[in-house]
Parts: C-alpha cells; structure tokens; sequence
C-alpha cells in the first residue's frame, strides 16, 4: 500500500507544555481549558459547528518515540498489544480526544478537558453526536476496573 500524507489543519494549544504530569486522558482534563488554532483558509469549515457542545479532535503525537507493539500502558504495569491500549507510540501515531466546545472566535475554538500536549498538529475535527458514538454493549477489557483512575492519573515519561 502507498504512503498516505497528511497535512495540519491547525495547532491545538494547550497548558501543557511538557508530557511528564500531564493527564493521560481527557476525563483527567476536566475543566482544562485550551483551544484549537484552525488554519485561517479552512474558516468556512467551521459554518455551524458552533451548534455542538462537544468537538472530537483528532492530532499527530508529535512527540511521540518510535513505536512498539508491546507497551506498558498507564494506569497498568502489564505488557499489553499496543491495539489494546491508547499509548501515543503507536505504528500511526494519531490521538483521538472529545473535546467540550466553549466559544468560538474566528478561527479559534476555545475548548475544554484538553489531555494534549502544546503546539500538538490538528488532523481534523468532527462533531461528537451521542446517537452516534454511545455505545450501549461497550466492553473495556483489561480497562474495566481501572478507568476511574484516569481522571486521577498523570503522565509519568513512560512514553517520552
């Protein structure tokens, strides 16, 4: 298969500007505030997206190390398959993060609950629609009983 390019549509910014203590997921960024810098010659893409609490944003780990398939994931101290987990070091290395929609103001959207590092390049951004993405016979395997504690839990440079 060939190559496939992607190009920024934007940076997200955010408070944090190192990995180390950061949060590891977006329910440990609750009430963080950041925003999204669209590109100004994509600002007609943002036509009514004002109607919508909650954007998914979806980014380059910039940042992030060369891949593994095996990984110690935060929140476990077990190896487990990188498909298994959300780590940053991943063969694409693509995050995903729901985001809550505050205010626009041009091309800046001012957003809520960022787990995203500073200066981290926007791939694209979708509407969240519960309809849509609520799952409702959801399993969350090796995560099951640990998915409380992400809101707890911080970056430890495990995958600097």
């Amino acid at each position: 298969m060939d190559a496939i390019t992607y190009k920024p549509i934007g940076v997200i910014r955010t408070p944090f500007t190192d990995v180390e203590n950061m949060p590891v997921q977006p329910s440990g960024g609750t009430g963080i505030a950041g925003r999204v810098e669209l590109n100004l010659e994509l600002a007609d893409g943002l036509k009514d997206v004002e109607g919508f609490s909650h954007l998914m944003l979806i980014y380059h780990f910039h940042l992030s190390k060369p891949y593994s398939l095996l990984v110690k994931p935060f929140l476990d101290d077990t190896v487990r398959g990188v498909f298994a987990t959300r780590a940053p070091m991943r063969p694409n290395p693509i995050g995903v993060s729901v985001v809550k929609l505050t205010k626009i103001e041009g091309c800046i959207l001012h957003v809520e609950n960022v787990d995203i590092l500073d200066g981290t390049p926007l791939l694209d951004i979708k509407p969240y629609v519960s309809d849509f993405n609520n799952v409702q016979d959801e399993r969350s395997g090796w995560l099951t009983e640990r998915t409380k504690k992400a809101r707890m839990h911080r970056s430890d440079g495990r995958f600097r």
